[in-house]
């Protein structure tokens, strides 16, 4: 299991955050896999990261699909936050 830092801007990381968004389409430049954590920072282009982040644990990897972009792939993740304390 890998923990990746992503960026995500304020509209998707909160859709991810209340659940209606299952899912991330991103680059696939760090190898994604099933079981591996999402650790997603609120970004916006005009302030920076706000202080805001999520983990969420990738559940499926869409990656041969013909119109996902080469290199590109579609990450199910779970809808639960995931907790360390």
């Amino acid at each position: 299991m890998t923990q990746h830092m992503l960026k995500c801007y304020p509209q998707y990381f909160e859709a991810v955050k209340d659940g209606t968004k299952p899912f991330e389409c991103r680059y696939n430049d760090r190898d994604f896999k099933v079981g591996d954590e999402l650790l997603l920072r609120e970004y916006d282009p005009q302030k920076g990261y706000t202080s805001r982040c999520i983990v969420r644990k990738v559940t499926y990897v869409l990656s041969d699909f013909a119109v996902l972009r080469n290199g590109y792939v579609i990450l199910g993740v779970t809808n639960e936050p995931i907790d360390y304390f």
